[in-house]
C-alpha cells in the first residue's frame, strides 16, 4: 500500500502550492479508496480501514478513559509509521515519562502492524491510528489530544497534520531521521516535501551526510546530528535480558545455534538448504509474517521443525527437531542472544533488511541478504566487520561454516558488532537535552 504514496508526485508539473495541494488531496482520497477496495481481500487493508472507522468517537472515549487532561499533566504525542519506528522512539518516551511526573503519552500509528502489536503497551496512555490526512481530521485530532510536544519518528510525512501542528505553534521534533538523494525532498517534484520539512521545530538526524543534504533547505541551527535512538533501545533490551525457559529447554545446551529473525520466504529457502544438510545445528526462526497461512508454508519448508507454541510441556520440549519456528510477536530481540550466529531477514526483499542492531548488541556475528545499503546502521556494521552479506545458498553455506566452526573468526566478528553498537549510543540523551534546554515541556 505504501508505494501508492509516490503516485501524486509525478503529476505535478510546476512548483505552485495550489497544484501541490490539489494533487496531494487527490492522493489522500485515492489512497483511502484503494484501501477500502482491497479490504475484502487483504487483512492489512481491512485492519487499516476498520481501525479508522468512527475514529473521533473512539479517540474521545480513550482520552476520557485515560484521564488525559483531567490530572493536570502535560501531553506528548508521538507518531510512528509502524512497529519499528515505535521501538525507535520508545527510549525517548521512556526517558521523558521517567523524568517528568504526570506526563501523559499519546502514540499514533499509520500501519496496522504497528498498531496491533502495540495497542496494549502500557507506555502509552492512549494508542490510536492516525486518521486520514485531511485538514479537518488534523484540526479535530489536535483539538482532542492537545499536545504540548509532538515527536515524529524517522519519516511518514503527512502534510495536513504537520501543517496543523506548525500552525498551532506546538513544538514539533523529527527524530532519528535519515536523508538520501533519492528521496523526494531533493527532486524537482519535491516542493511539498520541502515545505513539510519547514514545519518541524528541529530535526535530529542519524548522520552527517543527512545534515549536509539538508543544508540548502534548512538553517543549520535547525538540524542536529544525534544518531539513531534504536542503538539506545537495543542496548537497554540487552541490559534487561532474561532467559526464555522453553527455548533453553529445547536448545538443551546445543553448541551451534543459528537464530534467524524477520525472515521472508527468500531467506527461508536459503536457510532450509543449510538446515537440511547440517542436522547438528539448531535453528530458531522468527518469520516476518506469522499468519496461519504463512506459518504453514514456513513449517512445510523445514523437514525437522516444530512451532514454538508446541513447546507446552517438558515432554514436547526435547525432541529430534533441529528447527524451531517462532509463531508469536515480541520475542525476537531476546532470541538473538541464544544464537552462535544470527541471520537477519529482509535482505532479499524490495523493502530491505530488518533490524541488525538487535543481534549485534549481544556481540553476535550477523549474516543478511544483499539489500542493506540504504540502512546506515547495517552499512556501518558491515564496515566494522560485524556482519556479512550473502547473495545465494552457496555463500550462506560458506559464511555459516566459517563462523560456526572457527571460534576466532566468530569472536572477532562478534566483538566488532558489539563495539559498533556501543559507539553509536547516546541519541536519546541528545534529544532530551534539546527538549530541556529549550523548555519545550515547561511552558
Amino acid at each position: 500500500m505504501r508505494s501508492i504514496k509516490s503516485i501524486y508526485l509525478f503529476a505535478i508539473l510546476k512548483k505552485r502550492p495550489v497544484i501541490y495541494n490539489f494533487f496531494y488531496k487527490c492522493f489522500v482520497w485515492l489512497y483511502g479508496m484503494v484501501a477500502r477496495m482491497l479490504a475484502p481481500f487483504s487483512q492489512k487493508a481491512r485492519l487499516w480501514v476498520h481501525g479508522r472507522k468512527q475514529w473521533k468517537q473512539v479517540l474521545e472515549q480513550r482520552i476520557t478513559a485515560a484521564n488525559l487532561h483531567t490530572s493536570g499533566g502535560q501531553v506528548v504525542w508521538m507518531h510512528a509509521s509502524s512497529l519499528g519506528e515505535f521501538e525507535q522512539g520508545r527510549p525517548l518516551l521512556e526517558a521523558l515519562k521517567q523524568q517528568i511526573p504526570g506526563l501523559k503519552i499519546v502514540v499514533s500509528f499509520f500501519s496496522p502492524s504497528g498498531y496491533e502489536a502495540s495497542k496494549n503497551n502500557p507506555l502509552a496512555h492512549v494508542t490510536t491510528y492516525l486518521p486520514e490526512d485531511t485538514p479537518n481530521n488534523a484540526a479535530v485530532f489536535l483539538k482532542l489530544v492537545k499536545p504540548q510536544l509532538v515527536i515524529w519518528v524517522k519519516y511518514d510525512y503527512w502534510y495536513c497534520f504537520l501543517q496543523a501542528i506548525h500552525s498551532g505553534a506546538v513544538p514539533l521534533l523529527l527524530v532519528s531521521a535519515i536523508f538520501r538523494s533519492s528521496q523526494p525532498f531533493f527532486k524537482w517534484y519535491g516542493g511539498l516535501h520541502r515545505q513539510m520539512l519547514g514545519y518541524f521545530t528541529h530535526l535530529f538526524v542519524q548522520n552527517a551526510l543527512s545534515a549536509q543534504a539538508l543544508q540548502p533547505m534548512l538553517n543549520a541551527s535547525k538540524v542536529t546530528v544525534s544518531g539513531d535512538t534504536r542503538f539506545d533501545r537495543v542496548t537497554k533490551i540487552a541490559q534487561q535480558w532474561l532467559p526464555i525457559a522453553p527455548i533453553e529447554t529445547w536448545l538443551d545446551g546445543s553448541p551451534m545455534v543459528v537464530v534467524a529473525g524477520s525472515t521472508w520466504p527468500e531467506d527461508e529457502m536459503l536457510l532450509r538448504h543449510y538446515a537440511s544438510q547440517h542436522p547438528q545445528v539448531k535453528f530458531v526462526i522468527a518469520p516476518h509474517q506469522i499468519g496461519e497461512a504463512a506459518m504453514a508454508k514456513t513449517l512445510k519448508l523445514f523437514k525437522n521443525a516444530c512451532l514454538y507454541s508446541q513447546l507446552s510441556s517438558p515432554a514436547t520440549s526435547k525432541n529430534e527437531n533441529n528447527t524451531l519456528i517462532i509463531n508469536n510477536i515480541g520475542m525476537l530481540s531476546k532470541l538473538y542472544n541464544y544464537g552462535t550466529v544470527c541471520y537477519v531477514g529482509g535482505g532479499f526483499s524490495r523493502s530491505g533488511i530488518h533490524n541488525v542492531l538487535e543481534a549485534a548488541v549481544y556481540g553476535k556475528p550477523v549474516i543478511h541478504g544483499p539489500n542493506y545499503q540504504k540502512f546506515a546502521e547495517a552499512a556501518e556494521l558491515m564496515k566494522a566487520g560485524g556482519s556479512f552479506s550473502i547473495s545465494n545458498a552457496e555463500a550462506l553455506t560458506q559464511q555459516l561454516d566459517n563462523l560456526l566452526n572457527k571460534k576466532s573468526v566468530r569472536d572477532t566478528a562478534g566483538n566488532a558488532a558489539q563495539a559498533s553498537v556501543q559507539r553509536q549510543t547516546g541519541a536519546t540523551a541528545s534529544i532530551l537535552g534539546y527538549i530541556y534546554e529549550n523548555r519545550l515541556l515547561t511552558r
